[in-house]
């Protein structure tokens, strides 16, 4: 959806594009197209943050102070809105969307001259330490122990789904120090070494065979008090600041539109089976139209929050209403590109080019190739970030009044 630019905004529009025509390498544009996964894997994605780095934008939703853009909401709309019509990978959001705000809202001085500087160096590759095997939705009864012994913590216990835990050389963690009170209040945010003893890292593949996710043991885990984020059993309220900002910090709408166009653009030569092309189909008309209107609708939602936070507001609870509306429309787009291929997008192999233009090249089209890995990791978005039912519980109560 195009919106009213003043000049200035629309001269900020012209930069970012060329910006992007000249930065943007092909081949980190081939992996992200080749990428099946809510990520992707970071040779690809901090290559792109490396040269957003060098041209000062990585930060683009921080503030001047911390190193960001300071960019207004509205120049933030406009850049990741040209991003993902360039084709570009969605940024990792572990360190610089959602523990960075943290650092910089809740942390002393001493965790933000350490801490953000790495982030946008590339120093630091984050993963997120809060669901656990026995709490999911109900993460306020989560578990993992850290016990207070002088001026550390000493650490037991488990996290799951932990995405690119592999990869992280630091985890943000949400850990129980008290058990003698309201379980929220005894909740504590830490920041954890990965590279120490006592840590492991178990793989899960999905079902789609991809390693995006794991699970992490902590045995005896050290972490200074110092890296500790804000007072003790404060976590809570700065576990419910960040999963706002995860719902509520990026527009998710560019990208959607983005990847509904290039189906459509298959669809204009791929076979109906009838002799005709999937594109002149009534059905895939009416799938295609009810997606856009989607997209349409969450891009308004986007923008409204938006105007919130230029106006000095929080995103507040409507950020439920796009993860809500947005997991939908991925899965339902991501089917749409199953249906598109038939048989042949339902395939699934043992290995499959990923990214690079060093891949060979499949047999079939590269829609067809990843059509049913998406399909199946897409099934992830309506559960991640909060499920579609908790987030439905929250839009009755804060935005319905129910």
């Amino acid at each position: 959806m195009d919106i009213d630019l003043s000049p200035e905004e629309a001269a900020f529009r012209d930069e970012v594009r060329a910006f992007l025509a000249k930065e943007l390498p092909d081949d980190v544009v081939q992996g992200a197209a080749r990428s099946p996964t809510v990520f992707v894997e970071p040779d690809i994605g901090q290559r792109w943050n490396a040269v957003l780095h060098k041209k000062g934008w990585l930060g683009y939703q921080w503030p001047k102070e911390c190193g960001g853009t300071g960019w207004s909401p509205v120049q933030r709309y406009i850049f990741e809105k040209e991003c993902a019509l360039a084709g570009a990978p969605n940024l990792t959001v572990l360190g610089l969307k959602l523990v960075a705000p943290v650092i910089w809202t809740f942390g002393n001085e001493a965790q933000k001259r350490f801490y953000l500087p790495r982030i946008l160096s590339g120093e630091d590759y984050w993963c997120q330490g809060f669901s656990e095997p026995g709490a999911g939705s109900d993460l306020a009864s989560l578990q993992c122990r850290a016990v207070r012994d002088g001026d550390r913590y000493v650490l037991n216990g488990s996290k799951i789904w932990t995405t690119h835990a592999h990869h992280a050389n630091r985890m943000f963690c949400l850990v129980r120090t008290n058990s003698d009170v309201k379980k929220q209040a005894g909740i504590s945010f830490l920041l954890v070494d990965m590279n120490q003893p006592g840590i492991s890292v178990r793989p899960i593949l999905t079902v789609a065979g991809d390693h995006e996710v794991n699970q992490v043991f902590l045995e005896d885990v050290i972490v200074p008090v110092e890296d500790r984020i804000g007072d003790e059993g404060q976590g809570w309220t700065i576990a419910k600041f960040l999963l706002e900002n995860e719902r509520g910090g990026s527009c998710h709408a560019p990208k959607l539109s983005y990847d509904l166009e290039q189906l459509e653009k298959a669809a204009e030569s791929e076979s109906d089976g009838r002799g005709g092309v999937q594109a002149d189909d009534t059905d895939w008309k009416r799938r295609v139209a009810k997606a856009r209107l989607g997209i349409q609708a969450l891009d308004m939602i986007e923008l409204r929050i938006i105007s919130r936070i230029a106006n000095g507001s929080s995103p507040g609870p409507q950020t439920s209403l796009t993860k809500l509306i947005a997991s939908n429309l991925r899965q339902e787009i991501d089917l749409l590109a199953v249906d598109l291929y038939g048989v042949v997008g339902l395939q699934l192999e043992a290995q499959r080019p990923l990214y690079g233009n060093s891949s060979p090249e499949p047999v079939r089209s590269r829609g067809a190739q990843l059509a049913a890995p998406r399909y199946l990791n897409s099934l992830a978005w309506t559960i991640f970030g909060g499920t579609n039912e908790v987030q439905s519980n929250i839009i009755a109560k804060s935005v319905l009044g129910l």
